[in-house]
């Protein structure tokens, strides 16, 4: 009998869902904010999605995840914003007001959306 190469037949697939979790908080400002200031609205002062107060604003995944500030319904650049994730009188969002942009008047609504993804992964091996 002639020498052959014997190998091992497997196969392999893989199936990877991405499952996005979307947290919003709303705050309504209560005094204009004027150019070159800074609006700081702490994690207790928004709202959630159901309506309550919010007590804890979320930690963000390490590249898994991204926030947006909508003010007044527009979305704003990333520059102008500072999340710090934490509960009441640690977490927060500041937003910077550049010169020469105008103020941010007062019941000003600020909309701050998280985004986190949650993936997971399915592998089946067939030998």
């Amino acid at each position: 009998m002639a020498l052959q190469l014997i190998k091992l037949f497997v196969a392999a697939t893989t199936t990877t869902e991405v499952a996005p979790d979307v947290a919003r908080f709303f705050y309504i400002t209560t005094a204009e904010t004027a150019e070159g200031a800074t609006l700081t609205i702490d994690a207790a002062s928004f709202l959630q999605d159901d309506g309550s107060q919010a007590t804890q604003l979320p930690a963000l995944a390490t590249n898994n995840s991204y926030f947006n500030v909508y003010i007044n319904g527009v979305l704003q650049m990333e520059g102008i914003s500072t999340y710090t994730p934490g509960a009441t009188g640690v977490g927060s969002l500041s937003i910077t007001v550049p010169t020469g942009s105008g103020s941010i008047p007062s019941n000003t609504p600020v909309v701050l959306e998280i985004v986190q993804f949650a993936p997971s992964s399915n592998t089946t091996v067939t030998t």
